[in-house]
């Protein structure tokens, strides 16, 4: 498995990954294997019940890589969704002003979900390059989000940009070396409509606006299952959906 870093920038247009060669990391399979989750459109395919989990394994992980006394030891026995490998974005951001501090995740389906979370949360806080590592103490002031991603599904060039659905698909452009993910919370965030989104991702491969529009240009299409914690290490409530 080669290992590359993906991340959201903490630009306007945030929650998403840039990936220009020169600085990206990208997290990737070398076995080509495919996810077992299904995709996602429209019935939700992880209960309330997981999404707590995966949240709280996220903020238990961190805990112990601070050395908080307060951290679980990590847990052995886990559900058996968590055993299935699924792409994972985690999130932390200040309480209550809602400012990014970090985000880091693996985009496709390489790890155990539960091994994903926990990889991607400490990457998060501790080694996202835009921000000084997460202390302890500061820890206690952030609340956590994870995002548990579906497969990735091309879009046509003569589906775009009719086949981009906003608010339940974050889109990757891929042209060469250059890769830019966004996730789907992005454009309702943005109030942007689908062609905005796709020239926002092209962005973030540090492409021009309206690359998409090349059959040279690979544009794919995912959903995402957004969990989150209403306080730091509060109540965990599902995002909600487009419409």
């Amino acid at each position: 498995m080669q290992t590359f870093l993906l991340s959201r920038r903490s630009t306007a247009s945030g929650n998403g990954i840039g990936s220009a060669p020169t600085t990206a990391r990208y997290k990737t399979s070398a076995s080509g294997e495919e996810p077992l989750r299904p995709r996602l459109l429209g019935r939700p395919v992880a209960t309330l019940e997981d999404g707590a989990l995966a949240v709280r394994l996220a903020r238990e992980a961190v805990g112990r890589a601070l050395g908080d006394p307060a951290a679980r030891e990590a847990r052995k026995a886990l559900p058996s969704t968590f055993r299935e490998r699924r792409g994972v974005f985690v999130t932390w951001y200040e309480h209550p002003a809602h400012r990014l501090r970090g985000c880091i995740g693996y985009p496709h389906a390489v790890l155990p979900l539960g091994e994903a979370v926990r990889e991607a949360a400490v990457s998060a806080a501790l080694e996202d390059p835009r921000f000084a590592p997460v202390t302890a103490g500061e820890l206690r002031e952030l609340v956590a989000e994870v995002s548990l991603l579906t497969p990735f599904e091309p879009i046509s060039p003569r589906d775009r940009p009719g086949g981009v659905a906003v608010g339940r698909d974050g889109l990757v452009v891929e042209s060469g070396a250059r890769r830019g993910l966004l996730l789907p919370q992005v454009a309702p965030e943005q109030g942007w409509d689908r062609e905005q989104l796709l020239d926002g991702t092209c962005e973030k491969a540090g492409l021009a606006r309206g690359a998409w529009r090349s059959p040279q240009v690979n544009v794919y299409r995912f959903q995402a299952e957004i969990f989150r914690e209403r306080s730091p290490g509060g109540e965990v409530v599902r995002a909600p959906g487009p419409g």
